[in-house]
């Protein structure tokens, strides 16, 4: 309902009315990322589990919210070449402009024993999604099952790594504390540990020093679906309020779609690296990338898939621009950002450079195709 009333004034109501809600919208964007960054941040801290992790899971599936419904809606109203577009666009506009930012300022680095099998996924998520449209040029239902096993493989990856690394927790909590703490602890990790110790009114973790209380427990927990709220609503409020500005001043439809609407649904990762930038959380802003692409690519189109065939009976149709050019760019820009970081265990300052000059290539030829300069597809 919100969102209707505010896309409502978006499209009816005049210029300064769209100036205003553009401007909230990127309050909302910048604070929510702050509040977000920093619950998410906490949480990787208390419970042990890297931050990279934080990132590619918790962080990912809640940036790629405006992709999953923008394309689900999509789908379900027939326009599946928005459907795919905007999933697959996304993860151009992930890797080879907001990584690229990121790797600009702060090259990652990582560990290749903790971060190797997601950053193979993404190639081969990408791989086994491009060859299954090429086939028939439709993803079958039965199609979109295999792609969504990549999904699955993903989260459990994270999940059996968060376990692995939880078990470091037995030594981080204050021996004082409980002399069954080891084993509470090593069952179920510092904060089941807390909430089961009925005594206990903090927790000091060894590491940092940090001391947690359970006000603090609430507290990230609500900043951080505050901030993901925060991000996704303005978001949204910047995507409808800046397309309306830009068709009051003259700009096509299509020029519209592959500028201020690819970038529009990444603006949740966008301001996520930002923040993560400016708070030196480097590993966070990779992490939630690298997730957000894999999610993209093998959640968002299976649920398309799924929706073509229920609703219309019919397998999701994938169109020439992303058998031509959107899924070999995007193949192309995942190895250029993931293979040489596996080979060193870190990124480089030229990757991101490298992947800036891939975008605004991309975009170029988009746009010239668009308006008829040049035909590729």
């Amino acid at each position: 309902m919100i969102s209707n009333i505010l896309s409502g004034l978006s499209v009816d109501g005049n210029t300064a009315a769209c100036v205003v809600l553009l401007a909230l919208g990127i309050i909302l964007v910048v604070k929510g990322g702050d509040w977000f960054v920093d619950a998410a941040s906490w949480i990787a801290e208390v419970s042990g589990i890297p931050t990279f992790i934080i990132g590619a899971t918790i962080v990912s599936l809640a940036t790629t919210l405006p992709e999953i419904l923008v394309s689900s809606i999509a789908a379900s109203q027939g326009n599946t070449g928005m459907a795919i577009g905007n999933a697959v666009g996304s993860v151009n506009c992930n890797i080879a402009l907001i990584m690229a930012i990121s790797l600009l300022f702060i090259p990652a680095t990582f560990k290749r024993k903790d971060y190797a099998i997601k950053m193979i996924l993404l190639p081969v998520a990408i791989a086994v999604l491009w060859g299954v449209s090429a086939a028939n040029r439709t993803v079958q239902w039965w199609e979109a099952l295999i792609v969504l096993v990549v999904f699955v493989a993903f989260m459990v990856e994270n999940v059996l790594s968060a376990k692995n690394h939880s078990k470091e927790l037995v030594e981080a909590v204050e021996p004082s504390q409980n002399e069954n703490k080891e084993e509470s602890t090593q069952k179920s990790g510092v904060l089941f540990y807390y909430f089961s110790a009925q005594n206990a009114k903090k927790i000091t973790i060894k590491k940092s020093g940090m001391v947690i209380e359970r006000k603090d427990i609430v507290k990230n927990i609500i900043l951080f679906l505050l901030g993901a709220g925060a991000i996704v609503l303005g978001a949204q409020l910047m995507c409808d309020n800046g397309s309306a500005i830009a068709s009051t001043l003259g700009v096509s439809d299509e020029l519209i779609g592959v500028t201020i609407l690819a970038v529009g649904t990444s603006l949740p990762e966008l301001v996520t690296t930002i923040t993560a930038i400016a708070k030196k959380k480097s590993d966070l802003s990779v992490g939630n990338i690298v997730g957000a692409n894999i999610i993209d690519l093998t959640l968002i189109l299976p649920i398309c898939a799924f929706i073509s065939a229920a609703k219309f009976g019919t397998p999701l149709p994938v169109e020439s621009q992303a058998l031509v050019l959107d899924f070999p760019f995007c193949l192309a820009v995942s190895a250029v950002a993931m293979l040489p970081a596996l080979i060193m265990g870190k990124f480089k300052r030229w990757q991101g450079a490298l992947l800036l000059a891939g975008y605004i290539t991309y975009i170029t030829l988009l746009v010239l195709n668009t308006t008829g300069t040049i035909a590729i597809f």
